[in-house]
């Protein structure tokens, strides 16, 4: 006699196909146009990177001002590049797209007919953006250890990394759905311009968060970007002898944002699909 399968298994394991089957169809188009994808990927990190650990140093203003300091520089400037490929792209693979399938292609309403509910399509949305932000990264720290003029002293965490790494790309993915629910289609300026620009400036990218002990009222103040804990984690999962914040708190926040932004970037997605 064959054992019974409850009904609440049989609806989740549905649920998780039908998830799967559209993000594999995301992942498909994505392939379909992986060059435009490279290119979006790479062309802000690997600009940073060019130019201040490049061409500075070759044209003799390397940030440090002697080889040393130049080169702990361009150590700690991998990891914050990393950082950013991931944010950005959660942002550009799922507020970006969300924006235009809620105004003008309304390709969102083929999208809610999947047998599954409208949380499930969020999901996707989010897994989706979380996996080509797993790949940007790949490809952003496979570049960025060979551009930089003066040597790269990495010293990688496997655990700490492989730990920090899933988390940041699942957190860009939530971003992106909540920015994406949020920002109307005539405001699409606005993420670059409010969200984007500050995260990346004050995102602890070029330096760490603990050297802005000298500003306190910053260093409390740029904790409500969460690109702060993605990068101090990377930091300290990728380097040695360069401050960083504590892992319990980079942990902390990290998982803080991340339930947040999935609070907030599902119960706007179903406010948009049913409004």
């Amino acid at each position: 006699m064959s054992p019974t399968v409850s009904k609440p298994t049989v609806v989740r394991s549905h649920y998780a196909k039908t998830i799967w089957s559209l993000v594999m169809r995301d992942l498909r188009v994505l392939i379909s146009r992986w060059v435009m994808f490279l290119v979006r990927v790479i062309s802000q990190p690997i600009l940073i990177v060019f130019v201040l650990a490049y061409v500075f140093p070759k044209i003799g203003q390397g940030v440090g001002g002697n080889a040393a300091a130049e080169a702990q520089f361009s150590t700690l400037l991998v990891a914050g590049v990393v950082g950013i490929s991931i944010i950005t792209q959660g942002i550009q693979a799922v507020a970006l797209p969300l924006v235009q399938e809620f105004s003008f292609t309304r390709e969102i309403e083929d999208r809610v007919l999947a047998p599954v509910p409208i949380w499930g399509v969020a999901t996707a949305k989010i897994i989706s953006g979380a996996l080509q932000a797993l790949i940007a990264a790949l490809v952003v720290f496979a570049v960025s250890i060979f551009i930089p003029a003066t040597s790269v002293h990495l010293s990688v965490n496997w655990p700490l990394v492989l730990a920090i790494i899933p988390i940041a790309a699942v957190l860009s993915g939530a971003l992106g759905l909540a920015i994406g629910t949020i920002v109307p289609p005539t405001q699409v300026a606005f993420i670059f311009a409010i969200i984007l620009l500050p995260m990346t400036f004050l995102g602890a990218v070029y330096y760490p968060w603990t050297s802005l002990g000298a500003i306190p009222w910053l260093k409390w103040a740029v904790l409500i970007n969460p690109l702060i804990y993605i990068n101090e984690g990377l930091r300290a999962g990728l380097t040695t002898g360069i401050q960083h914040m504590n892992l319990f708190g980079v942990y902390a926040g990290l998982l803080g944002f991340l339930l947040f932004l999935l609070l907030i970037g599902i119960r706007g997605f179903k406010k948009r699909v049913i409004s």
